[in-house]
């Protein structure tokens, strides 16, 4: 029975494919936009001012 191909070809393919750099993300993932979203709407329900932007670290996190 035939092999799938010999062990000197192996990684052929991948060694010669040129490298791309990997693009910057443009959004945050999900949960952390949802929990900034959730801080914001909680500070415009309270009356508080909401700053234009909102460091990740202001966003206070459950007590475990």
């Amino acid at each position: 029975m035939p092999t799938h191909g010999s062990m000197t070809k192996a990684g052929k393919v991948r060694s010669q494919t040129p490298k791309i750099e990997k693009k910057p993300k443009r959004n945050l993932p999900p949960r952390i936009r949802n929990r900034r979203e959730y801080w914001i709407r909680k500070r415009k329900e309270a009356g508080l001012p909401v700053p234009t932007v909102v460091p990740p670290s202001s966003v206070p996190r459950g007590s475990k």
